[in-house]
């Protein structure tokens, strides 16, 4: 099915004779480099060209996502990309399998879950990551945290319990959930 379709290959060009005595490595390199680039016709650029401009800026899946110091949001946030937050967050984010990261603007009184919390900002929730939960030395949380790994930099404040978890006991907990 995929390999059905099969890429035309263009035949390398004969490596040119070098007067300089230079190796045969050299030559084909240059003669590689000289090879014309293949002519696309000018009416498929245009119209990818055309879309391209009039289309909205979209995250790749999986890329980067980011809430401005100016917006507030009150509900819930899911998703399947890594997430920065540097305004105001009521409610919840989940992100189980991403990395989120409150940034030094940002208050949140949300609970979070993500696979990696790191926190420079305000929170005020539980938190749940998979993976770790980073506290730096200008972020405060007031919850409790649940975590495989734990960091907490010198001059960060928290207040309330961690507890830490081992990879399979999150893996067999939310087995549990589901069966």
């Amino acid at each position: 099915m995929w390999g059905e379709n099969k890429k035309q290959e263009t035949p390398p060009l004969p490596a040119r004779p070098s007067t300089s005595g230079a190796a045969t490595g050299t030559a084909t390199a240059t003669a590689i480099a000289e090879r014309p680039a293949p002519a696309e016709p000018e009416e498929t650029i245009m119209s990818i060209n055309t879309v391209e401009a009039n289309r909205p800026a979209v995250t790749a899946p999986g890329g980067m996502a980011r809430v401005g110091p100016s917006l507030h949001i009150k509900g819930e946030i899911t998703g399947n990309e890594d997430l920065e937050l540097h305004g105001t967050v009521e409610g919840t984010v989940n992100l189980e399998e991403r990395k989120l990261t409150v940034g030094p603007t940002a208050k949140v009184s949300a609970d979070l879950a993500a696979r990696e919390i790191i926190i420079y900002g305000s929170v005020k929730g539980n938190l749940r990551a998979r993976d770790r939960i980073e506290i730096k030395k200008d972020g405060s949380v007031i919850g409790d945290l649940s975590t495989a790994r734990i960091m907490i930099e010198d001059g960060a404040y928290f207040k309330g319990s961690i507890e830490i978890t081992r990879e399979g006991e999150t893996d067999k907990a939310r087995t549990a959930r589901v069966g």
